[in-house]
């Protein structure tokens, strides 16, 4: 990827600095200026837009709100929001936010509840929650600045949708659906982001059964609470709360059944876009006989293990992934090998279960809500309501011990029920949405001991229930051949690797890009020598003698020079 855009770069200075190009003669002046000017800026931002406090158009915050307490399975304690969603500009120097545009629809969009950036697009999906209507889900294209333009909805396929899920190819999105607990496929436009047709396939894990548990309106219980009362007719029924794919092959979808205290195996086949048949089930904890409620599950992003939130019994489960059996289930997929074999034979083994809460407090005092893995591969990090805090482990990197959790500390949200939080591209901030106490707070994150402390920046924001951080692309960076064409692909700042390419190839790779960085350094040194003699040329008492020596006009435009401005403020 590395080498793709160096030698990308390489072609756009080439281009610029060719004399058959364009409407003139491109000199190396302008290089020189590009280069003396951007080595004193940042990185500009999409839209060209900055200010004095370093603020780019490049990360943008969409904040989603409770509209209808009474449509909700649990039950919020701050004020019910008038706009549904509030889209915010990030500034990096000091961790502020400005706020750009919001959405007050709330008769079309009620209670968004989870979103979703698309990995290679400026789009962003947010799903209603809702226990009486089926849930839909919302796609909206980000301008860039920060107006969001509609341009698709489709219907989830069950009530109180809680998740989304993009499959690797960028075909598919993969809905999970709280009260009734379906999940559903929905086709997507690899092009533009759009819905492409209604649902093309449906997995149930209750099997068209009648749920047990009643809303609270209709003599229901608080889903917010952690007393026996509640808990017993919480699990009465399945109640799936996300679906996480394998990041290895991504045929297996990964589902935590909150109602059954289990994490389910799914087979999902990437071909047709289709939940096929549920592989396997295990206890999502140690199964001492309480309850646990796996709520989210999120992968390491190098080592083959998993973490799984379980929300009331605040703990962390930390399991082994088995990556050679999924590689099996893919290959058995490709050959159309029957699934049934794999049946009953998880890819997850639990080694380790570690409380988010202190020994003294009463975990019926507390829900978890979001778990998360540190972008550095370092921490884990999950948000405690009703302990009010942010809870951090340091992730062991070495021996036996490898993947599993050493706590760091407890770290109070400044609100209360800190739902979800949400790290800015960098990982250097976090923000935390306490729902109950209608703000959002905005933390600085240690990369190195994995501390956080208030920045001073709070929001007032009625009902916060999710942070997406939504980092904005160029729009001409976006290629359409970087979506992944079979199994043996991932996907890595945008774009597909193979992970089974050959060592041949990878050591060709590793040529190119040496070569290619050879030849920017070599670009540099040049530019670095016309700094000096554009200099001399400057200063009478160092200018060249030889009349005939004249400076060429520039006449390169200005695509060209921001295009070679780039050249040089990135990579």
């Amino acid at each position: 990827i590395k080498c793709k855009r160096i030698l990308n770069k390489i072609e756009i200075i080439n281009r610029a600095m060719s004399p058959d190009q364009g409407a003139g003669q491109h000199t190396i002046n302008t290089c020189v200026e590009i280069f003396r000017h951007s080595s004193m800026e940042t990185e500009g931002s999409v839209s060209g837009w900055s200010d004095e406090m370093g603020a780019s158009s490049d990360q943008f915050f969409f904040v989603s709100t409770y509209t209808d307490f009474e449509r909700l399975a649990h039950g919020p304690r701050g004020t019910e929001a008038k706009n549904c969603v509030y889209v915010y500009r990030f500034h990096p120097s000091d961790g502020s936010l400005v706020l750009l545009h919001i959405l007050n629809n709330k008769e079309e969009l009620i209670n968004p509840a989870f979103s979703r950036f698309h990995p290679r697009l400026n789009v962003v999906y947010t799903c209603t929650e809702d226990i009486e209507n089926n849930g839909q889900i919302f796609a909206y294209s980000i301008a860039p600045n920060g107006e969001l333009t509609k341009i698709g909805q489709a219907d989830a396929g069950g009530t109180s949708t809680c998740y989304l899920t993009i499959d690797q190819a960028q075909q598919n999105m993969l809905a999970v659906n709280y009260w009734n607990s379906t999940l559903t496929v929905i086709p997507l436009s690899t092009e533009t982001g759009e819905f492409t047709g209604k649902i093309k396939s449906t997995y149930d894990p209750n099997f068209g059964k009648e749920m047990t548990a009643a809303a609270k309106k209709h003599g229901g219980v608080n889903h917010s609470n952690n007393d026996d009362s509640t808990i017993q007719q919480r699990q009465a029924d399945p109640h799936s709360h996300a679906l996480v794919l394998d990041p290895f092959v991504g045929s297996v979808a990964y589902v935590p059944d909150l109602g059954k205290d289990l994490i389910r195996e799914v087979f999902y086949d990437k071909e047709n876009g289709e939940l096929k048949i549920e592989l396997n089930a295990l206890p999502s904890g140690l199964c001492t006989g309480k309850p646990d409620g796996p709520r989210y599950l999120e992968f390491h992003p190098s080592y083959e293990t998993a973490y799984v939130v379980n929300e009331l019994s605040s703990t962390i489960a930390v399991f082994a992934v088995d990556r050679e059996k999924l590689e099996e289930i893919a290959r058995a997929a490709k050959n159309k090998e029957s699934m049934d074999q794999f049946q009953k034979a998880s890819t997850l083994r639990l080694i380790q279960s570690i409380s988010t809460v202190p020994d003294a407090f009463p975990t019926t005092m507390n829900t978890c809500g979001r778990v998360c893995v540190h972008p550095s591969g370092r921490f884990v990090i999950v948000s405690n309501r009703g302990h009010e805090s942010i809870c951090i482990f340091r992730i062991h990197q070495k021996g036996a011990s490898k993947g599993k959790l050493r706590q760091i500390g407890f770290f109070h949200t400044r609100g209360e029920t800190p739902r979800h939080f949400q790290f800015d591209a960098s990982g250097q901030y976090l923000i935390v949405a306490n729902q109950d106490s209608d703000e959002i707070s905005i933390f600085s994150f240690n990369l190195s001991s994995g501390e956080i402390k208030y920045t001073g920046n709070s929001y007032h924001v009625p009902s916060p229930n999710f942070v997406c951080c939504c980092p904005m692309r160029d729009e001409y960076l976006i290629d359409d051949s970087s979506v992944a064409s079979s199994e043996n692909e991932m996907v890595v700042e945008g774009q597909w690797l193979d992970r089974n390419m050959k060592v041949d190839e990878n050591k060709k790779l590793m040529m190119e890009l040496q070569a290619a960085r050879d030849e920017i350094k070599e670009l540099k040194n040049i530019l670095s020598t016309a700094v000096g003699s554009n200099t001399s040329r400057n200063n009478p008492t160092r200018r060249n003698e030889n009349p005939q020596e004249t400076t060429p006009e520039t006449t390169m435009t200005l695509k060209e020079a921001q295009d070679l401005k780039k050249l040089f403020i990135s990579d």
